[in-house]
C-alpha cells in the first residue's frame, strides 16, 4: 500500500489543522494506521493509531483530548484532526500502515508501510 500524507502548514497556537493520509494500491480497509511525528533533532514519536474499522483508537498522552484520529474507508483516507495546537506540536508528521492492529501499535516497528511526511508548524 502507498501512503500520501497532506494537510500540514503553519498555524498559531490554539489553532487547528486536519491532516490526511490517503492510501492506494491495496484494500486500505484491511490496514491499521498510525500517525507519528518527528521534531528537529528528536526521535520519531507515536501520536495516534486506529484499527481497520475505525472502532478502536489509541493516543499518546501528549495529544489525548486534543487530537482525534478517524478514517473513511470509502475514500481510502485516515484523518488526524488536531485542535488546541501548541508550539511543542511542531514536527514533521508521518502516517504508517500495517495489516495488524498490534498490541505495540505505539512502536514504529509495528508498521510496514510509511508515507512521506507533512510539516506542521505551530507559532507561539
Amino acid at each position: 500500500v502507498q501512503l500520501q500524507a497532506s494537510g500540514g502548514g503553519l498555524v498559531q497556537a490554539g489553532g487547528s489543522l486536519r491532516l490526511s493520509c490517503a492510501a492506494s494500491g491495496r484494500t486500505f480497509s484491511n490496514y491499521a494506521v498510525g500517525w507519528f511525528r518527528q521534531a528537529p533533532e528528536k526521535e520519531r514519536d507515536f501520536v495516534a493509531a486506529i484499527n481497520w474499522s475505525g472502532g478502536r483508537t489509541y493516543y499518546a498522552d501528549s495529544v489525548k483530548g486534543r487530537f482525534t484520529i478517524s478514517r473513511d474507508n470509502t475514500k481510502n483516507t485516515v484523518y488526524l484532526q488536531m485542535n488546541s495546537l501548541k508550539p511543542e506540536d511542531t514536527a514533521v508528521y508521518y502516517c504508517a500502515a500495517d495489516e495488524y492492529y498490534s498490541s505495540t501499535r505505539y512502536s514504529q516497528d509495528s508498521y510496514g508501510y510509511w508515507g512521506q511526511g507533512t510539516q506542521v508548524t505551530v507559532s507561539s
